[in-house]
């Protein structure tokens, strides 16, 4: 359960970072209801981690926690964001998933 937990706080960890863009390219009463999308999603992202973290070691949790946010935060900057999709950063997104599989797969 602990990493069902995990995942899910990585995509409020997503979820925390797209409200941050989005906030970015807003403006007026929309730009509060981005920040409020924010802190929700930070709020819900911590505690799930917290939860996960009390039964799997707090280095692995972070770096898939991280991992998690970082892939999918890539993923929303290129298809909503129109940021560049070139070679290089996806092999090293891929590399990235590839090192959080392995984490995974090496935790007890």
């Amino acid at each position: 359960m602990s990493w069902i937990s995990l995942i899910i706080a990585g995509f409020f960890e997503v979820g925390f970072a797209t409200c941050l863009g989005k906030a970015r390219l807003s403006s007026g009463m929309t730009t509060i209801g981005w920040y409020s999308g924010f802190l929700i999603c930070l709020i819900i992202s911590m505690l799930l981690l917290i939860k996960a973290t009390k039964e799997l070691p707090i280095g692995t949790a972070y770096a898939v926690w991280t991992g998690i946010g970082a892939v999918g935060t890539v993923i929303v900057g290129i298809l909503f964001f129109k940021e560049p999709a070139d070679f290089w950063r996806l092999f090293f997104i891929i590399t990235l998933i590839a090192s959080i599989i392995g984490l995974k797969a090496v935790s007890h």
